[in-house]
């Protein structure tokens, strides 16, 4: 395990001096929405937090905290804090493979389908869509966090948006609960799915729904996706732990720990799979971690995607 306060510094460094927890540059982590159908003007801002855009650089640099966790050389990771905050992004950025970028644009491009079928009013600005600070808020630097959160609510505020659209639960979480709390300023928040409205369905299948924490524990929204899909003529079958007592993917570990993750990941993938149902979730982060465990996992915005042609 390594010490928090070395993952905490390095972090809340790079979210003080780039807005971004990796130090990557918007510029380079968020560019799905230039060959997507989104327009700027509608009635509620879609904004995705950049939880999928991060995704692909959360599991390259996973990988070299695997490596050295428990080792001689965990102890180094202190003096990161002190590197380039934007040439180390730069690098880690270059370093992470084009695939997972790909595939957390396609998610992103597939809710914006699932909306424009839904007659959704909407609008996207990309210079408005920012991180949201969650892992800063996870990780304990309330402070830190604190500080993001007016810069990003004030933002928004300035623009004038007072209806929001998210597409993660650590995002919603945030926006919806924290933000009020923490920075005063109020917005309507809805997810995504909260808003589709789709049809269809020629035959019965089944799935198996991960609840995320934040959906199933704090925010009560286990049942929207569930009646969504009802609606489209798939059944849930829930696991063992599911709803408002949802087993957690272990993702949020990671930082800290990759090796108690995977264990958390592991034995959430074996109550998920004795269902013997395909899985879907609706967390960047729930399914890196599941996959990671060896599951098979999809989206959910890519399943009703399928019902939004």
């Amino acid at each position: 395990m390594y010490k928090p306060k070395s993952i905490i510094d390095i972090v809340a460094g790079n979210v003080r001096k780039t807005r971004s927890p990796f130090g990557i540059p918007k510029f380079m982590a968020n560019t799905w929405w230039k060959t997507a159908p989104v327009k700027r003007q509608g009635d509620a801002l879609l904004f995705t937090g950049m939880m999928y855009q991060l995704v692909p650089y959360i599991e390259k640099s996973t990988t070299y905290l695997e490596r050295f966790e428990d080792t001689r050389w965990a102890g180094c990771l202190t003096y990161a804090r002190f590197f380039p905050k934007y040439l180390a992004g730069m690098g880690l950025a270059v370093m992470t493979p084009g695939k997972g970028k790909r595939a957390a644009g396609m998610v992103l491009k597939n809710i914006v389908k699932i909306l424009n079928k839904s007659r959704v009013s909407f609008k996207y600005r990309s210079e408005l869509d920012h991180y949201s600070g969650i892992l800063l808020y996870d990780l304990g630097d309330q402070g830190g966090f604190v500080e993001h959160a007016k810069f990003v609510a004030g933002k928004l505020q300035r623009a004038g948006i007072k209806k929001i659209i998210t597409v993660d639960p650590h995002t919603t979480y945030a926006l919806k609960v924290l933000y009020p709390k923490y920075t005063g300023i109020h917005f309507e928040v809805k997810t995504y799915f909260e808003l589709a409205t789709l049809s269809g369905g020629n035959g019965k299948q089944s799935v198996t729904l991960h609840d995320p924490c934040f959906y199933g524990r704090y925010l009560a929204l286990s049942d929207v996706p569930r009646r969504l899909l009802a609606s489209l003529n798939i059944d849930c079958i829930n696991p063992l732990n599911s709803g408002p007592f949802t087993s957690c993917c272990g993702g949020p570990a990671e930082s800290i720990s990759p090796k108690l993750s995977n264990e958390v990941g592991h034995r959430r993938r074996e109550e998920l799979e004795s269902t013997k149902e395909t899985i879907i979730s609706m967390c960047p982060i729930c399914i890196g971690n599941l996959q990671k465990a060896g599951a098979r996992v999809e989206d959910l915005s890519t399943v009703l995607a399928r019902y939004a042609e």
